[in-house]
């Protein structure tokens, strides 16, 4: 069967394959140490739980307006006022399966051939590959991992050419864990508006920071940059709701307009219970947030002192997220007992095979160097993974 080109041009996402690969061994009782997925490990709070039950048992399980709920938007329009400050209408709110999916409908109704959107890199494996889809062309905007991953304001004026007509920014950031700061972002969103790009703020992991950093939302720094944002977000990361698949987009009428009717012709509404738990998250779940973010915190500092003391491995202290991103260089170009070492997917693979660790190779991501590890686990699996690397590196010649 011929198949449409567009789909030749991506891959499946490589998180969820070695996720799945992973899962797929320990049903064999395979004893696989998993720090590739990318979900908090802590249970669904139980007020979402039993607001999904009374919707269950209310009848509430019927198709919804295909942009949300009613009460969902305005929870959200009340969250983004009160936490920062931003005025949105609820026609501005598009509720969606997810924030992937959400990114996926403002991709479709935004970018089309012969548009370019600039991703800083590292990034997120989704980014590039919707954009693909949809017939732009991703352009990556390397950032350098001494300068904490920061985006360089003249590198970025570098990359805009007539053609560039987004950007996307994610803080906190998956794989590296880094954050935007103010003045970063108001030097951003000052080149942004100059040049008329729409920005595409991924702010999934908002609540996931550490050392009493604050999240601000570049749509926050005036009426400019906000007319030009669409605010992605969701409830996936920070009320332990991977599985329930809701995610939302704030921002201008016109585009969320169009990636509502998008939505329609597609997947239509989110699920009827999810919508009424993500409310009930948005409402009563911050102090299960703040218990679960201490709790990464601690693991943050074990995963990265451990990673640290292997011999050819470095990592920097993420500022949010959950994930590791070592810098595996000190250990590439040696030898294993199938083969040559050469690439971070190189060492996932040995790892894999050799050692049962699954981690994220980096190449995916945007870097030759690292490879992604996530601490949304146990202090257990955290330590005796940590082991285990050590004794599988130490094997390399």
């Amino acid at each position: 069967m011929k198949l449409a080109a567009r789909v030749s041009r991506i891959a499946p996402s490589p998180t969820l394959a070695m996720a799945a690969t992973a899962k797929a061994m320990a049903g064999q009782g395979i004893d696989v140490i998993d720090f590739s997925t990318g979900e908090p490990d802590f249970d669904t709070p139980e007020p979402v739980k039993a607001a999904a039950e009374a919707a269950i048992r209310a009848g509430f399980t019927k198709y919804t307006p295909s942009s949300g709920i009613d009460e969902l938007r305005g929870a959200i329009v009340d969250k983004l006022k009160v936490e920062q400050g931003l005025q949105y209408e609820k026609s501005q709110i598009l509720v969606s399966c997810g924030a992937k999916h959400s990114l996926y409908n403002l991709a479709e109704a935004l970018l089309e051939e012969g548009d370019e959107i600039i991703i800083p890199a590292p990034y997120w494996v989704s980014y590039s590959d919707q954009a693909l889809l949809n017939d732009a062309t991703p352009v990556l905007l390397v950032t350098k991992e001494s300068d904490g991953y920061a985006i360089d304001p003249a590198e970025l004026e570098r990359h805009i050419t007539p053609k560039t007509k987004a950007l996307i920014i994610n803080s906190p950031c998956n794989p590296t864990g880094a954050t935007y700061g103010r003045r970063m972002l108001e030097r951003i969103a000052a080149i942004a508006v100059r040049h008329h790009l729409v920005v595409i703020s991924d702010e999934i992991y908002e609540k996931v920071l550490y050392d009493g950093a604050s999240h601000v939302s570049i749509a926050s720094l005036g009426p400019e940059i906000a007319a030009q944002t669409v605010v992605i977000n969701g409830v996936s990361k920070a009320y332990a709701m991977t599985g329930w698949r809701v995610g939302y987009a704030a921002g201008p009428k016109d585009l969320i307009s169009a990636m509502g009717n998008i939505q329609s012709q597609s997947t239509s509404n989110p699920c009827s219970i999810s919508q009424k738990a993500a409310v009930a998250a948005l409402r009563f779940g911050e102090p299960f947030t703040k218990q679960m973010v201490a709790e990464f915190d601690r693991r943050r500092r074990a995963i990265v002192e451990g990673l640290n003391a292997i011999p050819g491995v470095s990592c920097s202290m993420p500022g949010g997220a959950f994930y590791a991103f070592p810098n595996i260089q000190g250990v590439l170009g040696k030898h294993g007992p199938t083969g040559p070492v050469n690439s971070p997917t190189d060492l996932a693979t040995y790892l894999l095979k050799n050692a049962q660790i699954a981690v994220v190779p980096g190449e995916p991501f945007g870097s030759k160097s690292h490879v992604r590890l996530s601490y949304a686990t146990s202090m257990d699996t955290i330590t005796n993974g940590l082991k285990r690397l050590r004794g599988a590196l130490e094997k390399l010649q």
